[in-house]
């Protein structure tokens, strides 16, 4: 049985949880991980009184089954492989999943933020949120663009979660918070009922919507 409703309850329930774990005061940035994630944060960052931002992140699927990860790539230039799956690829096909997947960075960097600067990450708690993760590559890679940056606190929260993933992020991050890790993890989408993708103009409506401070 689903544990959440869609995106927005399971947003809602993350951002209780985060608002009862954080110190009050300080001046909290909420990241989304587009496009799934960005519903989630939203209601996150709405909780919190937290500005609401994106981390640009694109998974590496393997050729013929996209849903396994072969590694992810994330803003900053960062690129986190899983060996365990890219060995089964040749090197030229690996490139040419690593090119593709590029472009699609750079262009969601221009459709997401548009003329927008990058948010300031240095000295900041940081929140990144996503909606589930299943082999962790992909906020994995997320987490390490951050850290480089030095943010004074990173936190990974979501709402779903597998087991060996939670053992992935847990030593990359000051707090992981994951609102449901079931003893058998199949996928992302079983922890939800409704759980459609994501479009760019959703992602691209919320931010505008936290930009000026309206509700969802």
């Amino acid at each position: 049985m689903p544990r959440f409703r869609d995106r927005t309850e399971a947003g809602r329930q993350l951002g209780e949880t985060l608002a009862a774990r954080l110190p009050p005061g300080g001046d909290p940035l909420v990241l989304g991980l587009p496009r799934g994630g960005v519903p989630v944060a939203f209601e996150v960052a709405r909780a919190l009184g937290a500005t609401l931002d994106v981390w640009l992140v694109r998974k590496l699927g393997l050729p013929g089954w996209e849903e396994l990860a072969m590694g992810a790539l994330a803003s900053g230039g960062v690129q986190v492989l899983n060996e365990g799956v890219v060995g089964a690829v040749s090197d030229e096909l690996l490139e040419a999943v690593v090119a593709r997947e590029t472009r699609e960075l750079q262009r969601r960097e221009r459709v997401f933020r548009g003329d927008a600067p990058p948010p300031i990450i240095t000295g900041r708690t940081v929140i990144v949120v996503d909606d589930g993760v299943a082999t962790g590559a992909t906020l994995r890679a997320a987490l390490l663009a951050l850290r480089q940056l030095k943010p004074a606190r990173l936190i990974a929260a979501v709402p779903v979660a597998s087991r060996e993933a939670s053992e992935l992020i847990q030593p990359l991050v000051d707090d992981w918070v994951a609102l449901w890790v079931p003893e058998v993890f199949r996928a992302v989408g079983e922890g939800y009922a409704d759980f459609p993708q994501t479009p760019d103009a959703e992602v691209v409506r919320l931010l505008a919507a936290a930009r000026a401070g309206q509700p969802g």
